[in-house]
């Protein structure tokens, strides 16, 4: 996973997976607009958004946090794994945590590459699926006649929508 992704985790694809939803939704229910749109806050603000210039998708990401043990618990145990190799305190830190670093570099290793997987191809499925819709959202828009304005302007917010979450996603599958 590239710094520069838009969506750094399966649950930053939420956004586009609800986007999707309303596309699907917006198929089945020809009389559907904005106002009896799921996600009616975020179709209003495309429209303003794509007069602005506005940018893509946003992605949350997570931290965590370390817990400690006293100091004279600290000093004695690592004076104590130092002697090991002939040293005090401060060897026995490297005597301490290189197994616990090198086993530990390995689970973070194994579980973020599987996580990283997931993830690229959860972008793969949303992709596709993004395009298909849009496509749909498309060729409905072909026969504005047959539309009212309430449904040309939730559709074209709609596209607009797609559209933005097929330029993220493509440039996160492309990194």
């Amino acid at each position: 996973m590239a710094k520069n992704d838009n969506f750094k985790s399966l649950d930053s694809l939420e956004s586009v997976q609800k986007v999707i939803n309303e596309a699907s939704a917006a198929m089945k229910e020809p009389e559907r607009t904005i106002a009896t749109s799921d996600i009616p806050e975020v179709l209003g603000a495309v429209g303003g958004a794509v007069i602005g210039g506005a940018g893509g998708f946003a992605a949350l990401y997570f931290g965590g946090s370390v817990v400690g043990l006293s100091a004279a618990g600290i000093t004695s145990g690592l004076a104590a794994a130092g002697s090991i190799v002939g040293g005090g305190m401060v060897a026995g830190i490297g005597v301490l945590a290189a197994p616990v670093a090198v086993l530990g570099c390995v689970g973070y290793a194994v579980i973020h590459n599987s996580k990283e997987k997931k993830l690229k191809e959860e972008k793969h499925r949303l992709y596709n699926l993004a395009l298909q819709k849009q496509q749909a959202i498309i060729n409905m828009l072909q026969n504005r006649s047959k539309l009212s304005q309430e449904r040309i302007s939730y559709l074209t917010n709609l596209n607009e929508l797609l559209r933005r979450a097929i330029v993220d996603l493509q440039a996160d599958i492309n990194r």
